[in-house]
């Protein structure tokens, strides 16, 4: 596995930021087990302030119900780390901060945490856009955890850019 520097997280965000000021679009981040990372490489790109909105760090359940509008059945019922769940996320984000595009991560990203069904690397994505159906998608990672939230953030940058181009 090669390694995923800032230099390639800068260079897939700028990337992200050419496709949203092409299309007049802002972006807003509800991150869970990237802490507000894939905002982050957003935000180092000079001008980002042209194509991003906020980023909001939903770490608990709580911050998730109150900032986002996940409700309790699906945390209750899927856990933090499931599709339900990124998907509220999403609409909470796009309801919430004026933002057209929203983008959501919840994973497991080690050491500990994991189970047998979801093990640590696992990470749900889901990415969407005023108007528009919402995109879910899961992720198995390997690595320890700094290795698990760059991938987590790569792929996030790169499936968000990925959903808005034609």
């Amino acid at each position: 596995m090669a390694s995923i520097t800032d230099t390639v997280l800068r260079d897939a965000a700028a990337a992200l930021g050419v496709t949203l000021l092409s299309q007049s679009l802002h972006i807003a981040t509800a991150e869970s087990c990237t802490g507000g990372w894939v905002a982050k490489a957003l935000t180092d790109v000079a001008g980002s302030s042209e194509w991003v909105e906020c980023g909001l760090v939903t770490y608990s359940n709580s911050a998730k119900i109150h900032l986002l509008g996940v409700t309790e059945v699906s945390l209750e019922r899927h856990g933090a780390v499931s599709e339900p769940v990124v998907r509220e996320m999403v609409a909470g984000a796009l309801a919430s901060t004026g933002a057209q595009v929203a983008l959501a991560i919840s994973g497991i990203a080690g050491p500990g945490g994991g189970t047998p069904d979801k093990p640590v690397g696992t990470v749900w994505f889901s990415w969407g856009r005023l108007g528009r159906e919402t995109e879910a998608v899961c992720e198995q990672f390997r690595g320890d955890r700094d290795q698990v939230r760059r991938q987590a953030v790569l792929y996030a940058l790169q499936g968000v850019r990925g959903y808005l181009e034609p």
